[in-house]
Order: C-alpha cells, then sequence, then structure tokens
C-alpha cells in the first residue's frame, strides 16, 4: 500500500516567482508616474490639503485680505483652480487605477490557484487519513485476534 506524493508543480512555480506587485508591472515611467500620483493623490494628506486650501482661500476672500481685497469674485476664480486640479488629475488617476487594476487583477488569479492547490492537497490529506484509519482498523484487528488466541 505504497503511495508516493507528487506535488502540485503551482507550489513550486509560486515559490520561484514570489507573489505578484504592482512594481511588477510592464508599466514604463508613464504608468510608474500615475501610480505615484494615484497612491499620493488618493492618501487622507492630499484630501486635508484640498480642505484647507479650499477653506484657506473662502474664509481669506471673506475677510477681504490682501489680494482678495481688489477681486470682486474671488470663489468664482477658485471654482476655477478646482476644476483645473479635476482636469488635470482625471486622466492620471484613470491610468494609475488601470495598472493598479491589472497588479490586483494578476494578485486574485494567483490567490484562486493558491485555492486550488490547497483543495486539491486537502483530498490527499483526506484520502491519506482513510488509508492510516483502515490500516489501524487492520493493526487493532490483528492484535485483538491475536490476545484472544493467546487466552485459549
Amino acid at each position: 500500500m505504497e503511495s508516493t506524493h507528487t506535488p502540485d508543480p503551482w507550489i513550486e512555480d509560486r515559490a520561484k516567482k514570489g507573489p505578484h506587485l504592482t512594481t511588477h508591472e510592464q508599466i514604463g515611467f508613464n504608468g510608474r508616474l500615475a501610480v505615484f500620483i494615484t497612491n499620493k493623490f488618493g492618501s487622507m494628506g492630499a484630501f486635508y490639503i484640498l480642505v484647507i486650501w479650499m477653506f484657506g482661500w473662502m474664509v481669506l476672500a471673506t475677510l477681504g485680505f490682501g489680494v482678495f481685497r481688489r477681486d470682486p469674485y474671488p470663489f468664482t476664480f477658485l471654482l476655477f483652480l478646482s476644476n483645473l486640479v479635476q482636469l488635470f488629475a482625471l486622466p492620471i488617476l484613470a491610468v494609475g487605477q488601470q495598472v493598479l487594476s491589472r497588479a490586483s487583477d494578476k494578485q486574485a488569479r494567483q490567490t484562486f490557484k493558491d485555492a486550488e492547490t490547497l483543495l486539491k492537497l486537502q483530498g490527499e490529506v483526506q484520502r491519506l487519513i482513510e488509508i492510516n484509519n483502515k490500516l489501524t482498523q487492520e493493526i487493532h484487528g490483528v492484535i485483538v485476534t491475536k490476545s484472544n488466541d493467546e487466552r485459549v
């Protein structure tokens, strides 16, 4: 009842490659820049900077401080600047999200293969446990029979 274990080829392949990272993507300078900007622009630090900028502008404009004293429409210019930020950020963020999405898809495929391999291994372990249980029962039966024969 000899059984040899042949490991799943994915295990060896996975050990060589390791986990897939965003840095493994072949994206070039523009892709790396887009990912960098996406990660920085999508942070709470960037949010706080934009909020402080907006409220600071509104407070200074309302109080008529400095250059705002001569500007009859300070909030219109603020809206214009905010739209410029959005227009410039939109394509960069879209490219960054595309690159990050590709990397995420590859990670999901790796996770699926890992789970598939684990399920195969679980089946193999279950089969070995059943073999072990049968052998244990056979050994127990032999021992019980011998002990009964010795009593008689």
